[in-house]
């Protein structure tokens, strides 16, 4: 779990994101946040040793700066408000497949997992995939559904070129991202419970993750 340290800082920095004021709380950042995050993903890696091992990803490699990327972006605030780590497939690249990830912020802990940006070969093969296993798909989602919600992500408007719209699995074909997402409540972070209920979540969506990444990995 995370020092109450943790969510008061990213508190501060929601009401004061400037330069001005991360810097000279840089040491907070680091101390109470930064280094809890890595030692709990190591915590987090040794959960996913049980159920989704390919998926274990080393702490410099799974959390991600603080630092936003505002090159492309009307947003220029320069620090990211929460603080989030990702365990994608090994072989697959952090975003070419499907994976697990959380973040803490003051809002909520959130924990995602699935496909949130594949590219074009990916989705290709994926929609491939769903078109052939739409069941198997569905029924699995369902399994995770309770713990998870349904699965969201964004969507075309008509099915793509080469699919038709008349097959039971247009609805999934459609989509872009596969994927579902809950927010929990703040206060879990600094909670002992923290690393149990991430690592039930992505227990139970374990199953689907690895569907998605079936097709990626020249499965069927």
């Amino acid at each position: 779990m995370f020092p109450a340290e943790a969510l008061t800082f990213l508190k501060g920095l929601e009401k004061n994101n400037t330069r001005d004021w991360f810097q000279p709380r840089k040491e907070i950042f680091e101390s109470k946040l930064k280094e809890p995050m890595f030692a709990f993903v190591e915590q987090i890696n040794a959960e996913l040793l049980k159920f989704a091992p390919e998926h274990i990803t080393e702490p410099k490699k799974a959390v991600y700066r603080i630092y936003r990327d505002t090159r492309f972006s009307k947003d220029k605030t320069p620090y990211k408000t929460h603080l989030g780590a990702i365990f994608p497939r090994r072989g697959l690249g952090k975003d070419a497949g499907a994976g697990f990830y959380f973040h803490v912020s003051p809002k909520g802990v959130g924990v995602a997992c699935g496909a949130y940006a594949p590219g074009p070969e990916q989705l290709l093969a994926i929609r491939r995939f769903l078109e052939a296993n739409d069941k198997l798909f569905r029924a699995t989602a369902a399994k995770a559904k309770k713990l998870m919600g349904p699965v969201q992500g964004s969507t075309l408007q008509r099915v793509p070129k080469g699919f038709s719209s008349e097959h039971p699995a247009a609805e999934l074909i459609k989509r872009k991202q596969w994927y579902c997402w809950v927010e929990l409540d703040a206060r879990l972070a600094t909670s002992p419970k923290l690393k149990t209920e991430i690592a039930k979540r992505f227990k139970a969506m374990a199953p689907m993750v690895e569907l998605l990444n079936k097709p990626l990995l020249g499965k069927r």
